[in-house]
């Protein structure tokens, strides 16, 4: 059974994913002790790193991050939940961490301005990566980051965990490649989360635990506020995708996997903020973005406020054939047959609190997510065994990113963009085109293909 054919089914996925530490991957996988190290110890890198510890022998040897507070206290978990008791490395400063190159894998959780440099630098060490989504500020960076992954032939998972959810790959196969919707004709993606776009604060001094000019790195250099950090970050466009980076690429990835689509032939966006008029970020309160491919329309809304008109599915996909109607999100999926009020078919994720029992107190953990993040980190291992691509694979992530970006842009620009993937470029749009990079601050190179 070769590595796609090992995933194909949710079964086998789950059956890995819950495999007891004690019991796990040494055999199954029969690769040796990972020794790994984490850039960006906030939130996410810290879920993705202690899910990695669950399901693979490794030890984590360094980690960073420009905040010493939190760097500190993901030392203290990561002792409490590696086998040898250690606490990693600190580092403030990535480079220093990665010239050692001594990592066999670096995880990526860091501010979406950061992706790219810290990415690129890793597989330029020799270390394999899983990056957190979306993988790139600007377009141009996921350019690099894809030609850096095949440059150093290193195998870089990015954190689209759909994609590794037991449920959703259910969905995929009982109802989608059962041809249970027939000719599907229309998908829609939708958040309706507040995303805490409302928040508001005063400037004030960074906090002194705080390295806010390294923070800031490439991206303009704006006046701290405590809105910013830790992870509101992602409501201000100089640091990230705003909703729709953070949000949409997940869905509209989803939509992607299910279906088999590539690139969009052209993105059409439009919105505003238009209630969170006083709130300290910058980014869209609401947004309807239209991604145009050879095969249908997937169509995404967002607001930051009211309720979701399907209160069951407040971020989710919804696909439409003329058989039936697929509802999913990380919370459940439902088949409904044309005409029928109830499902015919549903799926939950799996809690696996026998196995992890760590999970229900770790702090800040989407507990619906675990599972997926554990079967996610198994397709990586997977790939690196076998040097092959994962299932989120960079270039996956670039053409999901890289649909978000351009929705961006088009409401800035207020008009449709065509898309050349042989190109990467927006068709007969020179405007739209010296958008694909933005201006670096001084001090920071700004990757191509041509400088990695």
């Amino acid at each position: 059974m070769d590595r796609r054919q090992f995933l194909s089914t949710a079964a086998a996925v789950t059956t890995l994913a819950s495999l007891p530490r004690d019991t796990f991957a040494q055999d199954l996988l029969d690769i040796p002790k990972k020794r790994v190290g984490l850039i960006g110890c906030g939130w996410y890198g810290k879920c993705d790193l202690l899910r990695l510890i669950q399901v693979a022998p490794v030890e984590v040897v360094s980690i960073c991050d420009v905040d010493t507070q939190m760097r500190q206290g993901a030392a203290d978990i990561i002792a409490t939940r590696q086998k040898s008791g250690k606490q990693p490395r600190q580092f403030g400063d990535y480079r220093e961490m990665l010239k050692e190159k001594d990592l066999d894998i670096c995880l990526i959780g860091t501010p979406d301005h950061w992706h790219a440099l810290t990415m690129i630098e890793a597989v330029r060490s020799g270390a394999d990566v899983y990056a957190q989504k979306p993988i790139s500020r600007d377009i141009v960076e996921g350019q690099a980051m894809v030609a850096a992954a095949r440059k150093y032939d290193r195998v870089v998972q990015v954190g689209t965990q759909r994609r590794s959810t037991a449920h959703l790959i259910e969905a995929k196969q009982k109802v989608v490649e059962e041809g249970l919707l027939g000719t599907i004709g229309h998908a829609e993606v939708c958040c309706y989360y507040g995303m805490g776009r409302n928040a508001t604060a005063e400037n004030c001094p960074p906090p002194e635990y705080l390295d806010f000019d390294m923070w800031t790195g490439p991206a303009p250099k704006l006046p701290f506020n405590p809105v910013m950090h830790p992870r509101s970050w992602r409501m201000f466009k100089e640091f990230g995708n705003g909703i729709m980076g953070d949000m949409c690429i997940h869905m509209l990835d989803t939509v992607r996997w299910m279906l088999d689509l590539g690139w969009p032939t052209s993105v059409n966006s439009r919105g505003g903020t238009y209630v969170w008029t006083d709130a300290t970020g910058n980014v869209p309160d609401t947004q309807v973005a239209t991604f145009d491919f050879p095969e249908l329309d997937v169509v995404w809304t967002h607001r930051a406020y009211g309720d979701a008109p399907d209160r069951d599915y407040p971020w989710a996909v919804f696909l439409y054939g003329d058989k039936g109607t697929l509802k999913a999100s990380v919370n459940k999926y439902e088949f409904f047959p044309r005409g029928r009020r109830e499902p015919t078919l549903t799926g939950a994720p799996k809690t696996e609190w026998d196995k992890y029992p760590e999970d229900q107190h770790e702090k800040d953990l989407e507990q619906h997510v675990a599972a997926a993040n554990r079967a996610h980190q198994l397709d990586f291992l997977k790939a690196i065994q076998d040097r092959s691509k994962p299932v989120a694979d960079i270039e996956q992530g670039h053409i999901s990113t890289a649909s978000c970006i351009l929705a961006n842009m088009s409401l800035e620009l207020g008009r449709s963009l065509a898309w050349d993937p042989e190109k990467q470029q927006v068709i007969g749009d020179d405007e739209a085109n010296s958008m694909l990079a933005r201006d670096y601050r001084d001090g920071w190179e700004h990757p191509t293909v041509d400088n990695i």
